[in-house]
């Protein structure tokens, strides 16, 4: 006969609930992973669900595509491992996952996280794809104005950017290669910005000459921008493991995109060349600049799916540091250093903005932080090397490395300044 003593020992031993709640906290994981937050927050989350099931110790291990998690109660444990393939960055998820974790209290139920979970994961995409494409059109077009362009490389670039950002949208959404997806959409939209100069020199007797240099400009909707941000705070937050793989898959997104782009120009003959800055009066560039910020940032911040009040928040800050930078540059500041200060107060506003949004501030700060992104410096130093010119491959390199180096340092200490959790190891 067993000891009455040793069953009660047993069953406080028994792992079925254990089981049940580390299997609830995985998946809180890899619903925040596949939204395209850094690991820092995917940690984070996991560990308030497991709180509020009243676990003793939760520990992660998360890269880009991977969770190792531990459970632990009492003299138990339970460890999983989980795999997670699609890499991609979905806002609205987002947000709606950083409420579920932040409104979780002690005592909460494994089927009450499970069903809210379940309601997450049957929302469908905010917009379609047409209007998704349309977002990137906006965001490059403005980003081809603050590239110097002028009306020609702005229309071209709309459209070219439209066009391209469907293409990778209708690939992606049937589970296609990313990075077979990425070159597909960077060629298509360089031949559809090249077949808009020929049409209007043929039609408007070479109005497009001259605009050759606009289509940089319409690749930059596949600049993997959350993926290089939250990357960068991975480092930043000592989580090599999740930092490094985060910025080897970005580079290999821009680089994929780089070699597209490369291969077109050199079979069409398009110049990579930067466009020279028109002469526009101060006050009235301030102005366009300003515009073409906020249009910038929002089309980026929509095209991730974010809720259209999300987006305005976005915009609203990338409107303000982007113009800051810009103004910083032209007065002689390095533009490492513009970005630097520039990225420092897209944080200090993002944490202030977003409790007032109730929305976490990873969807505000990374949007208005994407259109300092140098993608046009990084393709151009690929294009610059696959056509033997090293003087462009070197500067338009370390510019661009320089420059994403500036914005990690800038969010990093914006964090530190407005996060305990940033500021102090723990």
């Amino acid at each position: 006969m067993v000891p009455m003593s040793t069953t009660h020992e047993e069953d406080a031993l028994e792992p079925v609930e254990l089981i049940r709640q580390s299997g609830a906290v995985l998946r809180m994981g890899k619903a925040m992973l596949s939204s395209g937050t850094g690991s820092y927050r995917v940690k984070t989350a996991m560990q308030q669900v497991a709180r509020a099931f009243g676990l003793d110790r939760h520990e992660a291990h998360v890269t880009l595509t991977e969770i190792t998690a531990t459970s632990h109660r009492g003299a138990i444990f339970r460890t999983e491992v989980a795999e997670v393939r699609s890499i991609g960055v979905n806002a609205h998820r987002l947000g709606e996952l950083t409420a579920v974790a932040n409104g979780l209290q002690p005592g909460a139920t494994v089927d009450e996280v499970n069903r809210e979970l379940d309601r997450i994961e049957a929302l469908p995409p905010l917009y379609p794809a047409l209007a998704n494409a349309l977002f990137a059109a906006v965001a490059c077009g403005a980003f081809a104005f603050l590239n110097n362009g002028g009306v020609i490389e702005v229309v071209g670039v709309f459209i070219a950017a439209g066009l391209g950002q469907y293409v990778r949208r209708f690939f992606l959404h049937r589970k296609f290669n990313q990075f077979g997806v990425t070159m597909i959409a960077a060629a298509v939209a360089c031949l559809a910005y090249l077949g808009f100069v020929l049409a209007l020199d043929a039609l408007a007797g070479g109005a497009g000459a001259s605009h050759e240099a606009g289509y940089i400009s319409a690749v930059l909707f596949l600049v993997p921008g959350f993926a290089l941000v939250t990357g960068a705070l991975d480092l930043a937050k000592l989580d090599f493991s999740a930092g490094v793989a985060r910025t080897v898959y970005a580079m290999i997104i821009l680089i994929s995109a780089a070699i597209a782009v490369w291969a077109v120009s050199w079979v069409t003959g398009l110049s990579a060349d930067p466009a020279p800055a028109a002469d526009i009066p101060h006050a009235l560039l301030v102005t366009l600049r300003l515009v073409a910020s906020a249009l910038g940032v929002l089309g980026f911040a929509l095209m991730f799916n974010s809720p259209f009040r999300m987006a305005l928040g976005a915009a609203a800050i990338g409107m303000v540091a982007n113009v800051l930078r810009l103004e910083l540059a032209g007065l002689g500041v390095a533009m490492q250093a513009a970005t630097m200060i520039a990225t420092l107060v897209v944080g200090l506003m993002a944490a202030w903005v977003a409790p007032r949004l109730s929305v976490p501030r990873i969807t505000v700060s990374v949007p208005a932080v994407v259109i300092m992104v140098p993608g046009a410096a990084v393709y151009r130093a690929v294009v610059g090397l696959n056509n033997g010119d090293a003087e462009v491959a070197v500067t338009s390199g370390i510019q661009a490395i320089f420059v994403v180096i500036s914005i990690a340092i800038g969010l990093a200490v914006a964090r530190m300044l407005t996060d305990r959790t940033w500021a102090y190891e723990r």
